[in-house]
């Protein structure tokens, strides 16, 4: 399992792309990609990430994923299926979010590019999913469970081979949430704010606790508030470094290998 961040800043950080994973492993039917979360500037960020190989970026994900129905994880999408269009990409796209990824997905595509959706070369596979609901994503075993957001956002485990991998899209942990961690080798959550008791959303002191419980090797912490990591990035990453785990406060491009 290899994890990019192509970005992993919050809604509105006007240096760090939104929070986006790009996410490689071998599945049964071999090799296979899937890009978790695509915002308002994740997917220029993907196109541009050197951390990814450029075969990779030019061809796509096989699949992406939508944790909830936030500008800042789904409105990238419009650039991202153009711009593969464009470079002639034919293979199928699965989209999968939560319930209502069909319409939303369509309703996104049609407000960007009212045509876009009649051109595509490729065809576009969504798929709903519900919490606790087993499916696929590109291959890889999945599963789901809501968290603690404002709107409706689904944590997602993600099997890949015989490592496992979380990421909670928006939201503190639920007691579903913590269910779904158990086990996983890499964690990767939202921390909006340092302590606890942020409405609708995680923080570092959260994920530490959170990663601790779920038995995970690796903790990575995104989208943190803009002005805290400005002004508190080194408090953050002096809590990841004493928290006993291999806990870090990535960058775009950053690299997680398990």
């Amino acid at each position: 399992m290899r994890v990019t961040f192509v970005g992993v800043g919050e809604a509105f950080d006007e240096t760090l792309p939104n929070t986006s994973l790009f996410v490689e492993g071998r599945g049964p039917a071999g090799r296979a990609t899937v890009l978790l979360d695509c915002g308002f500037t994740a997917a220029a960020a993907f196109f541009a990430c050197t951390g990814i190989a450029l075969a990779d970026r030019e061809a796509g994900p096989d699949a992406v994923w939508i944790s909830h129905f936030h500008g800042d994880h789904y409105f990238g999408l419009p650039y991202l299926l153009a711009r593969l269009h464009e470079s002639g990409r034919t293979r199928p796209l699965a989209v999968c979010g939560c319930p209502g990824t069909d319409g939303k997905l369509g309703a996104v595509l049609d407000m960007a590019y009212p045509n876009l959706r009649a051109k595509l070369r490729f065809a576009l596979e969504p798929q709903s999913v519900s919490p606790g609901e087993a499916f696929a994503l590109a291959g890889f075993p999945a599963q789901a469970a809501l968290a603690g957001h404002g709107a409706p956002c689904l944590a997602l485990r993600l099997c890949l081979g015989e490592k496992a991998l979380y990421y909670g899209g928006d939201g503190a942990p639920t007691a579903a949430c913590r269910e779904l961690a158990k086990g996983c080798d890499v964690l990767i959550q939202e921390a909006y704010g340092i302590r606890a008791g942020v409405p609708g959303h995680g923080s570092v002191e959260e994920a530490i606790a959170f990663a601790r419980e779920a038995g995970a090797a690796t903790l990575a912490v995104v989208h943190v508030r803009r002005e805290l990591r400005r002004e508190r990035g080194e408090e953050i990453r002096r809590m990841l470094r004493d928290c006993g785990l291999a806990a870090s406060l990535p960058g775009p491009g950053a690299v997680i290998a398990a």
